[in-house]
C-alpha cells in the first residue's frame, strides 16, 4: 500500500530491476564503444559553484538547475543540469596541460528544476563523450561515428542522424549587414517556429528558402546550396558534405541522414555544427551533439550526449544470466567457480524458499549446476 509519504515528486521515478538492468547495460555498451575508441573516462561532482558551471558554456541556464547556499563556502551552489560544461572544466584546468586532442567520456545522473510537455523527466542519466582541441571536419565525423556506433552497441536500430547549423542565422545577417537586433532575433524566432506567414512579417522573407531546404540530406543540401549564391555558408555546406560521406562510408544505408539548419532548440552552446540522432521506435531524441567553445578559454571542442535511460526504453529486454541456487552447505569453492565463469549465484538463507519463485535457473548439486526444470 502506498502512503501519501511515499509519493516521489513529479519527474522523478523508482527504476525497479528489469528498467534498471535495461539501463545499465545499455550504458556498459556505450561506455565499452568510447573507451575502446580511445576516450578516458572523468567524473566531475554532482554539485559545483553556480558561477563556474555558467562560465563555461554560452546559453547554459543556471535558472533551471536546484541551487542553495553552500554552509560551508556560504557561496551559490548548482545540482548540475548537464555534465558537458564539467568536462570543459575539467580541461582547461586540471588537464590544460595534457596533449591535444584530448578525448573525454563521462557518464552521471542530472536534475532539472522543470522538465518539458515533450519529456517530463527531471532526473537523467546523461553519458557521452568530448574531443577537446579540435575544431575540423575530421573531429566533428569521429564524433558523429562514435555516437551511432554507441547507440548500435546499445541495441537500438533504424537510426538516423539530423544535422543542422546552429550559427547559420548570424552567418546570415553578417552577409546581409543587418544589424538591428530586434529584426535578427524575431527572424530567429519565426525560423525556430518554421512560420512562413510569420517570417514574412518580421522582414524575413529573404530567408524563407530555409525553411524549404530541411529533409533527406542530400537533396537538403542542394537547396541549401543554391540558396548560397554569395558562398557565406560554403566552408560550413563542404564541411557538413564531408561529414556526411564518412558516416556513411562507416554506416552505410543502416544509418538515415537529414538536414534541417534552421534548427535550435537544444543546441544553445554549439557552434556551426550540430545533430541529433533518433532511433526507431523511440520517442523524442536519442542525443545531441555538435561542436562549441569552451568557455574562459575559449578552446574548440566537439562532443555528443546520450540520455541512457531514455533510449534504454527501446533498447533490448536485459538477459538476466543463469542464475544458479546455493543450497544450505553448499560447496563455497564450486560457487565461486561458477560466478568466476560468468554465472550469478542465490545463496539460500532458510527452509521453504522457492528457488524457481526467487528466479533461479539451476541449483548446485555438489560442484555441477543442474537445471531446475530437469529436476522437477
Amino acid at each position: 500500500m502506498t502512503r501519501p509519504t511515499d509519493l516521489l515528486p513529479e519527474g522523478l521515478e523508482d527504476r525497479l530491476p528489469l528498467s534498471a538492468a535495461r539501463i545499465t547495460n545499455a550504458m556498459r555498451a556505450c561506455l565499452d564503444v568510447l573507451h575502446a575508441h580511445g576516450y578516458e573516462r572523468v567524473r566531475p561532482p554532482l554539485l559545483e559553484f553556480e558561477r563556474s558551471l555558467a562560465s563555461r558554456m554560452r546559453g547554459l541556464r543556471t535558472q533551471a538547475m536546484f541551487r542553495f547556499v553552500d554552509p560551508a563556502s556560504l557561496r551559490t551552489l548548482a545540482l548540475r543540469s548537464d555534465i558537458t560544461p564539467q568536462v570543459g572544466r575539467i580541461a582547461a584546468t586540471s588537464m590544460r596541460r595534457c596533449p591535444r586532442p584530448l578525448r573525454l567520456a563521462y557518464c552521471g545522473d542530472t536534475a532539472l528544476i522543470r522538465a518539458s510537455q515533450l519529456d517530463p523527466a527531471r532526473e537523467r542519466l546523461q553519458l557521452g563523450a568530448e574531443l577537446i582541441g579540435a575544431d575540423t571536419v575530421a573531429a566533428a565525423s569521429e564524433i558523429v561515428m562514435v555516437a551511432v556506433e554507441a547507440l548500435k552497441a546499445a541495441g537500438l536500430t533504424g537510426i538516423s542522424v539530423d544535422f543542422t547549423l546552429p550559427d547559420l542565422v548570424d552567418t546570415l545577417v553578417a552577409r546581409d549587414g543587418d544589424s538591428d537586433p530586434e529584426h535578427i532575433e524575431a527572424v530567429r524566432r519565426e525560423l525556430d517556429t518554421k512560420d512562413a506567414g510569420g517570417l514574412k512579417d518580421a522582414g524575413g522573407e529573404a530567408y524563407l528558402p530555409l525553411l524549404y531546404a530541411a529533409g533527406p540530406f542530400d537533396s537538403a543540401l542542394a537547396d541549401l546550396r543554391e540558396y548560397d549564391a554569395g558562398g557565406a555558408l560554403a566552408t560550413r555546406l563542404d564541411g557538413l558534405e564531408a561529414i556526411a560521406a564518412r558516416v556513411k562510408a562507416a554506416h552505410g544505408p543502416d544509418v538515415r541522414l537529414t538536414l534541417d539548419p534552421t534548427e535550435r532548440y537544444g543546441f544553445e552552446y554549439q557552434s556551426w555544427f550540430g545533430f541529433t540522432l533518433y532511433a526507431e521506435a523511440l520517442r523524442g531524441a536519442a542525443g545531441r551533439g555538435g561542436t562549441y567553445r569552451i568557455g574562459g578559454s575559449e578552446e574548440a571542442a566537439t562532443g555528443f550526449s546520450l540520455y541512457v535511460d531514455h533510449l534504454a526504453e527501446v533498447a533490448p529486454e536485459a538477459d538476466g544470466g543463469r542464475l544458479v541456487y546455493l543450497p544450505l552447505g553448499h560447496d563455497a569453492g564450486a560457487a565461486a567457480k561458477l560466478r568466476a565463469e560468468g554465472w550469478r549465484t542465490l545463496a539460500q538463507l532458510g527452509e521453504g524458499e522457492d528457488a524457481a519463485g526467487l528466479g533461479c535457473t539451476h541449483v548446485l548439486e555438489g560442484d555441477t549446476p543442474k537445471e531446475l526444470e530437469a529436476i522437477q
